[in-house]
């Protein structure tokens, strides 16, 4: 048995043991990978460089491309490129960087939709107040909060976690080094501090649902409210992305919150945390510039 201060390296789970089959997740991943990069970076780039993008909502969208992107990278090109070598194995450190940053990106997207949440509210509910609530100055430190809720989260979290002693060996049932499948390394009871802590997290998590779920009844009580049928078409085009984006994220996360026990195993396991982990920073681009005309002219600005 080894304990936490000996260890040099944890093995992840494999998608597979056959060479055919880990090349094939190879390609696979390799191919979400570069989705997500594409649409992510596009959208940052025409937000950026479109001058008629520069508004509190793309700001926030393009705060939340570079979350995604960051996300994403932060978990799935070390799967690759051990799918790709043959072999299982992250470095103390390298594990400890995904625990933050996982935790760190995770909380800061969520922070930010409810800070979305709240632009699309001030839009609709107090349209007269717009510039004044959501000046430029107002959006850049709701972003920084945003941004910096999630590292002090995230430090919290890799502190707490790599301070409990480990010595159930370092294999982690998980393709990157996820908190509860570490926590299942412990060898003491000091475990139970980080498992506070994350209901904790779980709780200010919660609290953005509820907030974003409370901005949109307003938004809606309000949109109801306007007497022409295409007032209501813009006001409503206007906030489903940002609800599709939260209803997927929401989705996700609440099916590897409320997993049984009883039901777990290491492919469930691995299915549910592809979901939470994988599917929203890829799909989230294509919800936002699906029906957003000015977006769609920015981009093919962009690509032409």
């Amino acid at each position: 048995m080894s304990n936490s201060s000996s260890l040099n390296e944890f093995l992840l789970l494999a998608f597979a043991d056959t060479r055919e089959l880990q090349l094939l997740h190879f390609v696979l991943f390799l191919g979400i990978y570069l989705a997500a990069l594409l649409g992510n970076g596009l959208i940052i780039i025409a937000v950026t460089c479109d001058r008629r993008l520069h508004t509190p909502m793309y700001c926030f969208l393009l705060n939340l491309s570079l979350l995604d992107v960051s996300s994403i990278s932060s978990t799935l090109p070390k799967s690759m490129a051990n799918s790709l070598r043959d072999t299982r194995a992250i470095s103390y450190s390298g594990c400890a960087a995904q625990v933050f940053l996982v935790a760190f990106l995770f909380t800061a997207e969520y922070s930010l939709l409810a800070v979305m949440a709240y632009d699309r509210y001030v839009a609709i509910c107090r349209p007269l107040h717009y510039r004044t609530l959501m000046g430029s100055r107002a959006c850049g430190k709701m972003a920084a909060a945003a941004w910096a809720s999630g590292f002090l989260s995230g430090l919290l979290h890799t502190v707490n976690t790599f301070s409990i002693p480990l010595c159930q060996g370092n294999t982690v049932d998980q393709f990157f080094c996820e908190i509860p499948q570490i926590l299942k390394l412990s060898c003491s009871d000091s475990y139970l501090r980080e498992v506070g802590l994350l209901v904790v997290s779980v709780f200010l998590v919660f609290m953005c649902f509820v907030f974003i779920v409370l901005s949109y009844v307003q938004i809606f009580t309000a949109v109801l409210r306007i007497p022409s049928e295409q007032g209501r078409h813009k006001a409503f085009s206007m906030c489903l992305p940002h609800l599709a984006a939260v209803s997927l994220l929401v989705s996700t996360s609440f099916c590897a919150c409320v997993k049984p026990p009883s039901i777990s195993s290491p492919s469930l396991d691995l299915v549910v945390a592809v979901l939470y982990s994988v599917v929203p920073p890829t799909l989230n681009p294509l919800i936002y510039s699906l029906r957003n005309k000015e977006l769609q002219d920015a981009l093919r600005k962009v690509t032409s």
